[in-house]
């Protein structure tokens, strides 16, 4: 059962179940209150502490209750029961019934006074729920605003010390990393004075075991030289005897022919006649070489090469050329100057002039050195890179003993060294040893200041390999390009003359063409020099040496051919050769590079 609060109201009763509220319509009909759906509803202040309705199949009625019995309803009609005349009444109302109905009679209804102040009242009341309804919904937005507030508040504080902690594990990060530096770098110093110490104590073995050798060949040495002037003086012994005894023979064999043919008439017409022509022999000799007899050319040819320096001398001086050098017109021109103002620098007691050169191999840097060094009039020395790496940590002496002759030398040293980018290239390669870095430290140092005793000439093919303050002593620089057509086409006439023009001809020298066999020479058919400069053209980008080359080729192709003939097609075809074998190896050079 629920509890219903039931409201008179005129005529009408409200029954309001709390807490929700529920309106009932109350219908007057007759003198008493009829209740549907039956049940009894029995006034609180005159209901029992306990009663029971016990309703049997018979539809009739039993209470146990011992107070006073009141009217009660049967299920299914209805009910008599006395209605109070005001106020509230408290009523039972069966379980699952939404609404009553209540006829009540005419005799009990209320006065509009009393009703307009209930209702008044349960306006006020309706308003009082209504306005702490309100306060209750205002209370809940505040209470959910003051949450999200705090929310707030803690997130900005989270994240706020999130990005302290993010700034912190930051600047720990970065004092760790400059620790590690810190370490990284102690640990480097460290490296560099251990090599530098390992450095020093190699140095040192080196100097000491130079020293130790150097001590065991001066004792060797002496050693020797007191063997050695021993076994000399003993051979000296031994060859005074064997000369004195072989002149006492001769002065024996000459005393007895003497007598022999002072004795014997025949004898003495003998010797007057060997020695007769011996004299005639002289004679006959010294007048050949004059050209005053048709064989004098025989002899002749012997003595040319006794005047060859000299004639390379005068031939430099009248300016007809550097030999077998052909150059550019004016490279060949300032190599002419150079030479003569290295020739006379040492008369004009001036600074030598040191000189580089450089460009493609074959191009004829060497030999213009060489004939430069030649004809400067100054005593030379040339040296090729390989030369230095062989002496080791002697290197250095050998280097400072050379400079200190030029300075004794009357007439000055042209010091040439070839290949110059193997030994004189950076000092901070990593292959380049100690010996030879030693030695280039004391090159540089002997060609601080420019010289009046020595001249350096270097020739390179890759100059930018050379050491910078190599570089920086260099005072001349030319380049030796690869030759024009116009030089092509010399060359070509030069070394044509050289391995086919001269092969087979014999040196000249006396007697050579007397007692040997005379050699076959080349016979050249031909060959024009339209043909030359054909040749010439098609050997675009061959060096000096690549047509020197070619021409020995030319020379064994001749050699191979059955009649030993040289004509335009055996010529023509050799260079086709040649040409198509340049080509390769550019191609091979060019695929080596990538």
């Amino acid at each position: 059962m629920n509890h219903l609060l039931v409201q008179v109201v005129n005529t009408s009763i409200k029954i309001l179940k709390n807490p929700e509220m529920l309106h009932f319509i109350a219908v007057a009909c007759g003198e008493t209150c009829v209740w549907s759906p039956g049940y009894a509803l029995l006034p609180q202040a005159q209901r029992p502490l306990a009663d029971t309705i016990n309703t049997d199949s018979s539809g009739e009625q039993s209470s146990t209750s011992q107070s006073q019995q009141h009217p009660i309803a049967i299920p299914g009609g209805p009910a008599n029961l006395p209605f109070p005349h005001s106020g509230f009444v408290d009523f039972l109302a069966p379980v699952g019934h939404d609404s009553v109905i209540c006829h009540f009679p005419s005799s009990y209804f209320l006065c509009q006074e009393y009703a307009e102040r209930q209702k008044v009242i349960y306006e006020e009341q309706k308003k009082l729920v209504q306005q702490q309804a309100q306060i209750k919904s205002q209370m809940a937005r505040y209470e959910d605003e003051l949450a999200r507030k705090r929310m707030q508040a803690e997130n900005e504080h989270h994240r706020a010390r999130n990005q302290e902690l993010v700034k912190m594990q930051e600047e720990s990060a970065i004092r760790q990393e400059q620790a590690r530096r810190a370490t990284e770098e102690q640990i480097q110093a460290q490296r560099r004075q251990t090599e530098r110490e390992k450095a020093e104590i190699e140095r040192e073995t080196i100097r000491v075991k130079a020293m130790a050798e150097a001590e065991g060949r001066a004792h060797e040495a002496k050693l020797g030289e007191e063997v050695n002037r021993r076994m000399l003086v003993e051979r000296a012994n031994a060859e005074r005897e064997k000369w004195v005894a072989a002149i006492n023979t001769a002065f024996d064999h000459i005393g007895g022919g003497l007598h022999a043919i002072l004795t014997d008439q025949n004898k003495l017409v003998v010797a007057v006649g060997g020695v007769t022509a011996l004299a005639a022999g002289i004679y006959t000799t010294r007048e050949s070489s004059r050209g005053k007899y048709p064989w004098s050319g025989l002899f002749s040819r012997g003595m040319s090469t006794l005047s060859h320096k000299t004639d390379k001398v005068s031939s430099f001086k009248t300016g007809n050329g550097f030999g077998d050098v052909i150059l550019n017109p004016s490279l060949q021109k300032r190599i002419q100057q150079l030479a003569r103002a290295t020739a006379n620098t040492k008369s004009h007691q001036a600074p030598f002039r040191n000189m580089l050169f450089y460009g493609p191999t074959g191009t004829g840097k060497t030999m213009a050195a060489r004939e430069m060094a030649d004809k400067s009039g100054l005593d030379y020395a040339l040296m090729t890179s390989g030369d230095v790496a062989p002496l080791g940590p002697q290197a250095v002496t050998k280097i400072h003993r050379l400079f200190d002759w030029a300075k004794k030398s009357n007439k000055g040293l042209l010091l040439f060294i070839d290949e110059a980018d193997a030994f004189l290239c950076e000092r901070n390669k990593t292959y380049m040893s100690e010996a030879q870095r030693s030695a280039l430290n004391a090159l540089l140092f002997r060609t601080g200041d420019q010289s009046k005793d020595i001249v350096l000439a270097l020739a390179t093919n890759r100059p930018g390999d050379l050491d910078s303050a190599v570089a920086d002593r260099i005072d001349e620089v030319l380049e030796f390009p690869l030759p024009g057509e116009g030089e092509r086409f010399k060359l070509l006439k030069l070394y044509l003359n050289k391995y086919i023009g001269q092969a087979g001809a014999r040196k000249p020298g006396l007697f050579s063409n007397l007692f040997r066999k005379q050699q076959q020479k080349i016979e050249i058919k031909g060959l024009t020099d339209d043909i030359l400069k054909e040749a010439a053209a098609k050997t675009e980008g061959f060096s000096g040496r690549e047509i020197a080359k070619l021409m020995a080729s030319v020379q064994a192709a001749v050699y191979g051919s059955e009649n030993c003939v040289l004509d335009p097609n055996l010529f023509r075809e050799v260079v086709d050769y040649k040409v198509a074998e340049h080509q390769q190896r550019k191609k091979l050079a060019a695929a080596d590079e990538k």
